[in-house]
């Protein structure tokens, strides 16, 4: 690029930001607000525009005051969207315990979505549970991924 477009470029850049930022240090700070649309709702995307706003009558107002409040629901376990609670390493020994015992029952051991519907336990929990039983040598496996039967040793 010759050396007097760039210059020329760098001039305007320059000239455009010192006039925006003189607009702005001009204009008072309700326009601003008015103009960055502050204490509106978001509008989410494909929702048409609305010219008029909705209001409530007094008799809604007040009965929607009265109402209790809720309180937000625990979230739940089993919900993927949701991260599961830290746990312990006590928690982790205690599961490998329900496990091993379950696994001990069964003679030609379990698959993993089996020990996960027998003991009521979240798709995500399993996995560290079972890495623990094989690692402290409290379970053996046969086999690869899904069809990897977890014995005890």
């Amino acid at each position: 690029m010759p050396a007097s477009l760039h210059s020329s470029l760098n001039d305007l850049a320059h000239k455009f930001a010192s006039d925006v930022l003189d607009a702005i240090r001009s204009a008072s700070l309700a326009d601003l607000h008015a103009e960055s649309g502050a204490g509106r709702a978001p509008r989410a995307p494909g929702r048409p525009r609305s010219a008029t706003t909705k209001t409530t009558s007094k008799a809604s107002r007040a009965t929607l005051a009265l109402k209790p409040i809720k309180p937000a629901a625990r979230p739940n376990a089993l919900d993927k969207s949701v991260r599961l609670p830290r746990r312990s390493p006590q928690d982790i020994v205690k599961t490998l315990d329900q496990v091993v015992a379950l696994v001990k029952k069964s003679k030609n051991g379990l698959r993993s979505e089996e020990i996960r519907k027998a003991l009521s336990l979240d798709v995500r929990e399993v996995p560290r549970v079972l890495k623990q039983g094989l690692s402290s040598k409290k379970l053996k496996a046969k086999g690869q991924k899904r069809a990897t039967q977890y014995s005890v040793v």
